[in-house]
């Protein structure tokens, strides 16, 4: 079996693989300094709970935007699961053009993003759009190249801000308000996050059909994260795979390592 593990700044995502089928998934905070011990005791752990040997892990895979956090979670494959991680970073395998101007500049999790996007829909023109720490919205051609994106602060990391910047606003639920106007401050800050956010995919989604895919060629719309569902019904998106990351992950080791 193979463990995959996406390494955020505010959650590692993992999910564990028979083959192309994922068995579970799991999140767990991010701690920029858990130790080796935190780390492997907490994945033999979950595998354990959720009914699975974790002896039976052969190899794992990850993504990383928390430098961090890398040698502790390297020495806990080791240590725990007697395994040499495979690491997707610049420089391996992805079945991708990488048109950035500097590619090593792409984070790890946007490349997964794209790989799992591209495996799920071969052939297509696609913009991804992944909901966590960074809202980010990727344009990948249905040759596989990789053109780039766009990257905002997300839902949580914009509640964050206005509450550590301001006197007197508040954290709040972040949900779909009943009304654009908002009557109470909760109400207007829960409008400005959803709405607010809302329009700037619309925007970059309007803006990226016309620049980045030949003209009379559409797009497949792709969501991911963990306020994919938030926009569900909002009919922005063709479809919502919140495993896309770690999809990613597996695929790019199956490149890499002959899987």
């Amino acid at each position: 079996m193979n463990l995959c593990l996406d390494v955020g700044n505010s959650q590692i995502y993992g999910g564990l693989f028979d083959g192309k089928k994922l068995l579970f998934s799991f999140r767990r905070i991010t701690e920029r300094i858990a130790s080796s011990d935190e780390l492997g005791l907490f994945f033999r752990n979950v595998i354990k709970e959720n009914s699975f040997d974790p002896a039976s892990v052969t190899s794992i895979g990850y993504c990383s935007v928390v430098p961090d956090i890398n040698h502790s979670l390297r020495n806990a494959c080791l240590h725990y699961f007697d395994t040499e991680p495979f690491c997707l970073k610049a420089g391996v395998k992805t079945g991708l053009k990488i048109s950035y101007k500097n590619q090593a500049e792409v984070g790890a999790d946007r490349i997964a993003d794209a790989i799992g996007a591209v495996d799920r829909y071969p052939g297509k023109n696609l913009i991804i759009i992944d909901f966590g720490t960074a809202t980010t919205v990727e344009a990948v051609t249905a040759n596989h190249e990789y053109l780039g994106g766009a990257i905002a602060p997300g839902l949580r990391t914009s509640m964050s801000s206005l509450e550590k910047a301001t006197a007197r606003l508040p954290k709040v639920e972040i949900l779909r308000p009943e009304k654009a106007c908002g009557r109470s401050t909760t109400e207007s800050i829960q409008s400005g996050l959803y709405w607010g956010h809302l329009g700037m995919i619309k925007e970059l989604i309007r803006h990226y059909r016309k620049e980045c895919f030949p003209e009379g060629q559409d797009a497949t719309v792709v969501a991911t994260g963990g306020f994919a569902g938030l926009y569900a019904d909002t009919g922005i998106f063709d479809a919502i795979h919140p495993e896309l990351v770690i999809e990613g992950i597996r695929i790019a080791q199956d490149m890499n390592q002959g899987g």
